[in-house]
């Protein structure tokens, strides 16, 4: 298995726990802005077990993981090759999520975890990688921006059965 600062690439056998960071992650993240109902419908519909497995093991899909006294603490997914929807003609990567649990904000792991995808877009031949976030999460845009990553545009994403703006942000690829 791959090791890279720490953080390894995701097998199957980690779909379980990986579900359930995935969950709560995003239950801490957005609970408090969306309704109980469109929460319970998002996460049975994005983070089974079966729907992690089918994530990790999919070959134009990355996940990786950071595991701290063997509870997983914190995840990348990317999507290789992901062309963005404003500049469909350039090689793409996405950062489809990137969460780290509350518990470990600080420490450093989501700078690495940022290194690494943007290694793994490079690694990919991408001249862009790019991601989704909401418009009301402040606090990540800030980080992404640190990153030099730039509002190129915005889609729909769908908590539940309410329709939300996210913004697209690109960084170019070194």
């Amino acid at each position: 298995m791959t090791v890279t600062r720490g953080i390894r690439r995701a097998s199957a056998s980690d779909a379980p726990a990986l579900a359930a960071l995935a969950e709560r992650t995003f239950r801490e993240t957005f609970a408090a802005a969306n309704t109980a109902a469109d929460m319970q419908r998002h996460c049975e519909a994005s983070y089974g077990e079966a729907l992690q497995r089918a994530e990790i093991e999919d070959p134009e899909r990355e996940t990786w993981v950071a595991a701290s006294d063997g509870s997983l603490v914190a995840f990348l997914q990317l999507r290789l090759p992901a062309p963005c929807p404003v500049n469909p003609e350039a090689a793409g990567a996405e950062i489809q999520r990137f969460y780290v649990d509350t518990a470990f904000h600080g420490r450093g792991l989501a700078h690495e975890l940022m290194t690494l995808a943007i290694e793994r877009a490079v690694a990919s031949g991408a001249a862009v990688l790019w991601l989704g976030v909401w418009e009301h999460n402040p606090k990540a845009q800030a980080f992404y921006r640190k990153w030099d990553f730039v509002v190129v545009g915005e889609h729909t994403f769908r908590v539940g059965g309410d329709p939300q703006r996210d913004l697209l942000m690109r960084r170019t690829v070194p």
